[in-house]
């Protein structure tokens, strides 16, 4: 730290109590008063330096009082302040610090200490040795930090913006090029293990700082200043991710509830045995909307995480619906982002119905939906056909936010108060593109149904109608066959699907069958390149073997066909087949007057009896279930 000695004297001064005297022998003439502190000194010596104690001086002195005393009220610094001031005109040494320079600069101005009133008076010593401060960071960091306490007077004097200038300035540029001295950890350096050649130091410089060696240093000052520095250095052109890292170090550090931990002390009744105290509610709300203030205003350049953690934390605080919306849409704006356990918000107050707050995290993916389709809309034209887009705009931050909401809606089924229409209409807010499979949402809407038995058909079939049965894993198809919870047009419409892709995974079988059995030679071997360079030659009789493999492969797939559609007919009697039979009955006897027999088509039935094998079976009799269904 800086240091500055002037004055040649030595000490004069004792202090009894809240008094000082003087000890030159010479009885005291004039007493000053300032607060409790009282200094019992000689005229000469303060009318000699200072133009303001020469003026109440001399106006006291005639009003032919048999003692002079001086009440200095408003005197920036204080007592403190003003013991050196009173050294000072004595000529006593005194020292100058980055902690006592800018109380003792404003109060020489206060009391006009110029060079009217003795050549190398306070107000050129102390102003000399401020420029010395500005010289070096953590100096300048303690002179700011003291400006605090006599603010006014250090505004009036231009010393704070003088600190923030130069701390700004600091900040901006790289300390290991100009080798500014920064936080006072690393002014110390090692000297054992240097090496010497000449007297010159062949070691290589002590290691690069990284962008955080501000943070820490700058944690010390009060909002207010804080808040004007982190404005300086984003004038000055520092970085928005830089400024973001400063705001979350601070955040931290003075408001407490950011943490889970510190939450978890604070309720904890002072049991945790914990001497830090907590700041009240009320700052911490203060402080937690200035930060969201000064937040860059980049996508991406706050952790997702950080900024939830400031919604959540806002919420408990109670801040101000604009703070809450201004961070809301900062988090929809990179949802993609995030992670599931940050949006698990849960609802504050008495009076809520749902554990976690729905609506909060439904206006942030309304939002995030408005920014992605402005990025859609100004990115390069797409093309839109059956349903698949193409184009520039990529896919991959809508497909993760997808994948985000369908687990949020599978960690909020269980609950038993979330209402169908919340549900839907979060579930519907994702477009169908969106999701590559529909697993994800299958499974919540399976956990929802699970935990609302209550549901009539028609908002089970409402609920079904936001997963895409073609988009179903095999995994997903097996359980959805066989999930009783689900409607019955979905588990004809998933084992449709299922079947479907079976016949195309048929038809590539022999679609390669049919290209190795008609080779225009099949006496021609067939060469294969290895990545190493070598060849790999297969004969006519291993192609066979090849296509007595695949064969088998579409006996068994058949088979599997087989035992799918009976499990099918197995559901269509148990719940359908009288409800239909009932149902075409009645249809009949009010169109005719004689009775009518429901029957289906003859080749219908056929269908279903007939024993074929392969996939043509398995189709023709779905297309005979269909039709006794009513589709």
């Amino acid at each position: 730290m800086a240091c500055m000695k002037i004055g040649t004297k030595s000490e004069v001064f004792n202090r009894e109590g809240k008094a000082w005297h003087c000890t030159t022998g010479l009885p005291s003439d004039v007493t000053i008063e300032i607060g409790e502190i009282s200094f019992h000194l000689h005229k000469f010596p303060l009318l000699s330096r200072s133009g303001q104690l020469e003026k109440l001086i001399g106006q006291l002195s005639g009003d032919d009082r048999p003692e002079c005393i001086l009440q200095l009220r408003d005197l920036p610094g204080g007592a403190k302040a003003f013991e050196l001031v009173a050294k000072f005109c004595y000529g006593v040494k005194i020292e100058l610090t980055a902690l006592n320079i800018v109380g003792l600069r404003c109060a020489a101005e206060y009391l006009q200490m110029s060079e009217d009133y003795g050549e190398g008076n306070l107000i050129a010593q102390t102003e000399g040795f401020l420029n010395e401060v500005f010289g070096n960071w953590t100096d300048t960091i303690k002179a700011l930090e003291t400006c605090e306490e006599v603010l006014a007077y250090a505004e009036e004097l231009h010393i704070v913006s003088r600190c923030i200038n130069s701390l700004a300035m600091k900040a901006c540029a790289d300390p290991n090029l100009f080798n500014w001295p920064v936080s006072g950890c690393n002014e110390k350096e090692s000297t054992s293990g240097t090496d010497f050649w000449n007297g010159i130091s062949t070691t290589n410089k002590s290691e690069n700082m990284g962008d955080d060696w501000w943070y820490e240093d700058v944690c010390s000052l009060g909002l207010a200043l804080y808040k004007r520095l982190i404005q300086a250095v984003d004038s000055g052109g520092m970085k928005p991710e830089k400024i973001a890292g400063s705001l979350v170090v601070y955040a931290n550090k003075y408001i407490p509830l950011m943490t889970r931990e510190s939450s978890f002390k604070n309720t904890n009744n002072g049991k945790s045995g914990s001497t830090i105290s907590t700041p009240p509610e009320a700052d911490q709300r203060a402080l937690l909307e200035e930060i969201v203030e000064l937040l860059p205003s980049q996508r991406g350049v706050m952790p997702t995480k950080f900024v939830l953690r400031l919604l959540r934390t806002a919420m408990i605080l109670q801040a101000s619906p604009s703070c809450r919306e201004n961070l809301e849409k900062r988090v929809g704006a990179q949802l993609d982002q995030a992670v599931l356990e940050d949006l698990l918000i849960p609802n504050m107050g008495y009076s809520v119905e749902t554990l976690y707050d729905i609506d909060c995290f439904q206006r942030i993916l309304d939002h995030f939906m408005l920014v992605d389709q402005a990025a859609a809309a100004s990115s390069s034209p797409c093309i839109v056909e059956e349903g698949v887009i193409e184009g520039a705009h990529s896919l991959t931050s809508i497909t993760m936010v997808a994948n985000l909401v369908d687990a949020y809606l599978a960690d909020v089924a269980p609950d038993v108060n979330l209402k169908f229409p919340k549900f839907q209409s979060l579930g519907a807010t994702i477009p169908d593109y969106a999701r590559p499979l529909s697993d994800g949402i299958y499974r919540a809407i399976d956990i929802y149904l699970k935990a609302h038995p209550w549901l009539t058909d028609s908002e089970r079939e409402q609920i079904c109608r936001l997963m895409n049965c073609q988009k179903l894993s095999l995994e997903a198809s097996t359980h959805a066959a066989q999930n009783e919870r689900l409607p019955l047009r979905v588990i004809v419409q998933v084992l449709f699907f299922e079947q479907l892709r079976l016949r195309t995974s048929i038809s590539g079988w022999f679609f390669v069958s049919d290209n190795l059995e008609n080779s225009q030679n099949p006496n021609a071997t067939l060469t294969l390149t290895k990545a190493d360079g070598s060849h790999l030659v297969d004969h006519a009789q291993d192609r066979a073997a090849g296509v007595d493999d695949m064969r088998e492969r579409v006996l068994e797939l058949e088979k599997e066909c087989h035992n799918m559609k009976q499990e099918f007919q197995k559901v269509v009697k148990t719940k359908r087949s009288w409800n239909i039979f009932c149902r075409r009955s009645r249809y009949c006897n009010s169109k005719a007057s004689k009775p009518c027999i429901v029957k289906a088509p003859s080749s219908a039935v056929k269908e279903l009896k007939t024993p074929e094998t392969g996939i043509g079976a398995s189709m023709k009799g779905l297309a005979a279930m269909k039709y006794l269904l009513g589709d």
